[in-house]
């Protein structure tokens, strides 16, 4: 089984050059490559120079996330693909666990381990935590935090279980799969991994975390919670997503209980993160309603209909 770890990266050149050294020790069952999203400072030629077993694939321009794993995941033949943010610490033995669940099980399509918090190293990270789950309003979560509260790693999700989605931070997936996909263009950033991961549920596939895998991540590497371009990203993507997969009878419910809770929001930002995040939700909204029939053309025929099936996304956590 070919794998092939791929990192995109703008200017994190500090980055590559504190974490690309882990990743070729413990990585030996790997080809890594980065791919450069048309980066304006010097770490193309640092890579080249100091780390020329990495290979490096150049985009033409600056494609966010989606569009940028899009155009250069095309240029690498593998059978799978590790989806590596450029500020992740991979630990030994990090790939054996993964490796072992794709072999076992045909129709498992993507897996996230345990990612942990860089910082405070026993507490688990905010993006991903220990396996995502979506909330009967549409709403992203993980094990392993409440909010913005991060639980301490005391063994409690060393498990292996089905999830509804896995983080873009460190996200393994089959090649093909990737290819049939593929991230939604539109998103830019943020969420777009979700989104896929709810396409893939939607055909039968299987989703899972492996707590026997960890990393470690910095976070906010690219926006911080404090950005309130992130906070537009987060509740535009957010709904892009819900009009994408949503079941019919449940979509205009959700969709108008979405409206007043980031709404309530909204307004909360403006005591707590100033008037910037609160006109960045009312402008994700105009958005969302600007594009909303076409979002909606995007829906795919498999998605799920009847309760049984519904359920099966909005996983509960064990």
């Amino acid at each position: 089984m070919k794998l092939a770890i791929a990192i995109l990266a703008w200017n994190n050149k500090k980055l590559l050059k504190k974490f690309i050294p882990p990743l070729l020790k413990y990585s030996k069952e790997a080809i890594i490559y980065v791919i450069d999203n048309a980066s304006t400072d010097d770490s193309v030629s640092f890579l080249a120079t100091h780390f020329p077993e990495v290979k490096i694939i150049r985009n033409q321009k600056n494609y966010g996330f989606a569009k940028g794993y899009n155009v250069g995941l095309q240029l690498i033949d593998a059978d799978i693909f590790c989806l590596l943010n450029s500020d992740i610490e991979v630990t030994e033995n990090w790939l054996s666990p993964i490796l072992k669940l794709f072999e076992e099980n045909k129709n498992l399509a993507v897996v996230q381990p345990k990612i942990l918090n860089y910082k405070k190293r026993d507490k688990f990270e905010y993006a991903g935590a220990a396996g995502g789950f979506i909330d009967k309003f549409g709403y992203p979560y993980c094990r392993g935090r409440i909010f913005n509260k991060l639980e301490k790693d005391k063994g409690q999700f060393n498990d292996t279980i089905p999830i509804s989605w896995a983080s873009g931070a460190c996200f393994f997936i089959k090649a093909d799969e990737c290819r049939k996909y593929q991230f939604d263009e539109d998103f830019f950033s943020h969420m777009e991994e979700i989104d896929l991961c709810w396409r893939i549920l939607n055909d039968d596939k299987q989703i899972l975390y492996c707590g026997e895998s960890a990393v470690y991540h910095v976070g906010g590497a690219s926006l911080n919670h404090a950005n309130a371009f992130k906070t537009y990203l987060n509740f535009r993507n957010n709904l892009f997503m819900l009009i994408k997969n949503l079941p019919k009878n449940q979509l205009l419910l959700i969709i108008f209980i979405r409206m007043v809770l980031d709404g309530v929001a909204a307004a909360g930002f403006l005591f707590t993160r100033g008037f910037s995040h609160f006109f960045a939700v009312l402008k994700a909204h105009f958005v969302f309603y600007k594009n909303l029939n076409y979002f909606y053309k995007k829906r795919q025929n498999r998605v799920r209909e009847n309760y049984y099936q519904t359920k099966s996304i909005f996983l509960k956590q064990k």
